[in-house]
């Protein structure tokens, strides 16, 4: 049996978490030491699976999972240089997402804690990547606004402390990641989105097009849909109309969306840092602007690696630390969410 788990050790920086994330299109295990210390983060992506139908495919996402999950543990296993009673925790995504995966990282999840006699821990896909910044930026520090930008999710969240925070703004239709989707599928540019738009845009005039910047004076909500169809119409009504530019066109109105609407939340808030977060965080001019708005603003800016952009299991750890600290182990009946909300602690 674990030493924390015989002793009831309290979670300290020798407590070691397993994290797993399957909400999506990624299997991704990893092990952090102490909520900030990586020993290990492996990520398998389906993004070859899905590219052929232009998004994902839920079925193929869970079928993918149950084959790829015992080759992904054993590797971080190994890379962390642990075995099971080195672990103190397993933490697993159990909402949002895809019903179907979702139920294979927590089915696993749930199945090591009770091998390894150690707390099972469930965490919230949207509140761990407010904690991705934790891993990478020690002087990270409270109040701060968190712009979470994804396939899935937009939102503008106030952080005051580890599990105290709330929404400030969210979309109210597409999220800025399926904009992009959308977008670079009826260019043809081909899946995924994001990093195909962000790599044609490059080579194009992103005052070109002078397409909407919907909602960008009013309060903190954000709407993409508008924007898509505007995409859509220009180029069905302007067939000569080069790609490159409208791919620029295009991101650059997001990303001053995007960038007003976080400032604005900063200003509102009285947020000493701004950090970014989700896969659309990768984005290059994003990066850019949101770090350049901070800079005039005074604020302390986080960027997280590409790495941790994406969908991965050491955010999943790392929240999974935290939550175990405060909160104590969730118990074993806890099921799946796909629908699960960014919800606090009380």
């Amino acid at each position: 049996m674990n030493d924390h788990a015989a002793t009831g050790a309290a979670v300290d920086d020798s407590t070691v978490v397993l994290g797993i994330e399957t909400s999506c299109d990624e299997t991704a295990v990893a092990c952090v030491r102490g909520g900030r210390e990586v020993l290990s983060s492996v990520v398998s992506s389906q993004v070859d699976l899905h590219a052929r139908y232009g998004g994902v495919v839920p079925e193929i996402a869970s079928r993918a999972h149950n084959e790829l999950i015992i080759p992904v543990l054993a590797r971080a296993m190994l890379e962390a240089g642990l075995d099971g009673e080195d672990v103190d925790a397993v933490a697993a995504t159990t909402g949002p997402g895809l019903i179907g995966a979702l139920l294979v990282g927590v089915s696993a999840a749930k199945a090591l804690a009770l091998a390894w006699d150690v707390p099972f821990v469930s965490v919230n896909h949207l509140e761990a990547h407010l904690y991705a910044g934790f891993l990478e930026d020690p002087d990270l520090q409270f109040p701060m606004v968190v712009l979470l930008v994804s396939g899935g999710h937009t939102l503008l969240v106030h952080v005051t402390d580890h599990g105290r925070y709330r929404l400030l703004g969210q979309t109210l239709d597409d999220a800025a990641g399926e904009a992009f989707d959308k977008v670079a599928r009826f260019l043809g540019l081909g899946y995924p989105g994001g990093p195909a738009i962000d790599s044609v845009a490059m080579s194009g005039d992103p005052e070109a097009i002078r397409f909407p910047r919907s909602m960008i004076d009013d309060g903190l909500d954000l709407s993409f849909s508008g924007l898509k169809t505007a995409v859509v119409n220009h180029v069905r009504a302007n067939p000569q109309v080069a790609t490159e530019d409208v791919a620029a066109s295009f991101q650059q109105a997001v990303v001053d969306v995007l960038v007003a609407k976080a400032r604005r939340a900063a200003e509102s808030t009285g947020a000493v840092a701004l950090a970014l977060g989700g896969g659309v965080a990768a984005n290059s001019l994003l990066r850019e602007q949101f770090l350049g708005a901070c800079a005039e603003d005074g604020l302390h800016a986080f960027l997280p690696s590409r790495e941790l952009c994406t969908d991965n299991a050491a955010m999943i750890a790392s929240t999974g630390w935290y939550r175990l600290r405060r909160d104590g182990a969730t118990p074993l009946d806890c099921g799946a969410d796909p629908n699960e909300r960014l919800a606090p602690s009380s």
